[in-house]
C-alpha cells in the first residue's frame, strides 16, 4: 500500500551554481544575506539526475525529489506524469543572473539526448525579471545557414553576427526549443523553466578561461549535429489571456507556463498534474485542500514551492506576481 499524502506544499533547498559569468543578484532578489560573488544559477526545483533537489522541511525533509515522487507517485505528480516519467521529475526551475554574457550555445533534442546521454532533451523558456538598460539577448538565426556557412562562422568566431538580438524588458518571455542557438547577455536576471536536463553544447565562449586559467571547453561537433540552421521567425512569447489576471506565456509538449498578477485572490486549477509556483514580485499566500484538510503557506519574492497534484481548491492571495509551471 502506498503512503497517503499528507502535505500539499513542498519546499526544497536551492542549489547554487558558481560560474565565471555569475554575480550576486539572485541573493539580492531573494532578499537574503547569503552571497557568492559568481553565482550564476539557483536551481530551485530540479529533477536532473545526480543534481536533484532535496526537501527542506516537513515530514519528508531530506528526501531527494525522485524519492519523494517514488513515495507518493500520482498523488504528487498526477497519473499521466507518473505513467510517462515514473519516479523521474520532468522539470528544472532556476534563476539565472548573467553578470557577463553567457556562451553561445545550443541544447540537444529528445532523440539526440537519449542516444548520446540517456536523458531528456532540453527545451526551455525565459521570463525576464530585470534587465539593465540596453542589455541584449541572442536567440535564433536571422537567416538560414548552410552547414558550410555555419562552420566558417564558427571557425572565424563570427556566428554572433547572424544571431537575432533582442532588447528584453521585465515581464517579457521567450521560448527556446531544443536546437535553437542562443545566449543570455550581460545585465539580465531571469527565471528559466526547462526540461530536466543539464546538457549544453558551447559553440563560442569569447575565449574565456576558467578559474584555473584553462580555456573553457567547446563542443563544436556535437553542436553541429544538434543545431537548427533554419531562419528563426519569432522567439518572443505572445501572452494568451486566460482570465483578467492570468495569462499563458508558453505551452509546448514538455511544459506550460503561466503568469498571474495577484491583487486580491485568484484560484489555480490543476489538471492531473503538479504545479510549481514561483513568486517573482511581492509576497503572497497559498491555500489549498487535501482530503478535507486545508493547508496554507507564505511564498515570498524569489521563492518557490511544488504543489501536489492531489490538492484541490487552490487559492492565491496577496499582491504580487506568480509564475506557475506544469506539464
Amino acid at each position: 500500500m502506498k503512503p497517503e499524502l499528507h502535505q500539499i506544499f513542498f519546499k526544497f533547498s536551492p542549489i547554487y551554481k558558481e560560474v565565471t559569468w555569475g554575480g550576486t543578484r539572485i541573493f539580492e532578489f531573494k532578499n537574503i544575506a547569503e552571497a557568492g560573488a559568481c553565482v550564476g544559477e539557483s536551481w530551485e526545483i530540479s529533477g536532473v539526475n545526480g543534481q536533484e533537489s532535496v526537501v527542506s522541511e516537513g515530514e519528508d525533509k531530506g528526501l531527494l525529489l525522485s524519492e519523494l515522487v517514488a513515495k507518493y507517485k500520482s498523488q504528487l505528480v498526477g497519473n499521466s506524469n507518473y505513467n510517462l516519467y515514473g519516479d523521474h521529475f520532468p522539470l528544472l526551475i532556476k534563476f539565472i543572473d548573467a553578470r557577463n554574457t553567457l556562451s553561445v550555445q545550443v541544447h540537444p533534442n529528445e532523440s539526440i539526448a537519449r542516444q548520446r546521454h540517456d536523458c531528456s532533451g532540453k527545451s526551455e523558456m525565459w521570463y525576464i525579471i530585470d534587465a539593465e538598460k540596453d542589455a541584449q539577448m541572442y536567440i535564433g538565426l536571422r537567416e538560414a545557414l548552410s552547414k558550410e556557412e555555419y562552420n566558417v562562422m564558427v571557425s572565424e568566431k563570427t556566428l554572433l553576427d547572424v544571431i537575432e538580438r533582442h532588447t528584453p524588458q521585465p515581464g517579457n518571455s521567450y521560448y527556446i526549443p531544443a536546437g535553437r542557438v542562443h545566449s543570455i547577455g550581460a545585465g539580465i536576471l531571469l527565471l528559466e523553466v526547462q526540461q530536466a536536463s543539464d546538457i549544453t553544447y558551447r559553440i563560442y565562449d569569447f575565449d574565456r578561461k576558467d578559474k584555473n586559467g584553462n580555456m573553457r571547453e567547446l563542443h563544436t561537433e556535437l553542436a553541429m549535429e544538434a543545431i537548427d540552421l533554419n531562419k528563426t521567425d519569432n522567439c518572443a512569447c505572445t501572452p494568451l489571456f486566460l482570465t483578467e489576471q492570468t495569462e499563458q506565456l508558453v505551452k509546448c509538449p514538455y511544459f506550460e507556463v503561466r503568469k498571474s498578477d495577484i491583487n486580491g485572490e485568484i484560484e489555480l486549477h490543476q489538471n492531473d498534474s503538479f504545479t510549481i509556483a514561483v513568486c517573482v514580485e511581492g509576497d503572497i499566500e497559498l491555500n489549498a485542500t487535501l482530503n478535507g484538510r486545508t493547508e496554507k503557506m507564505e511564498l515570498k519574492c524569489g521563492f518557490s514551492t511544488l504543489i501536489a497534484a492531489a490538492a484541490t481548491n487552490i487559492k492565491v492571495t496577496g499582491i504580487g506576481k506568480l509564475i506557475t509551471a506544469t506539464t
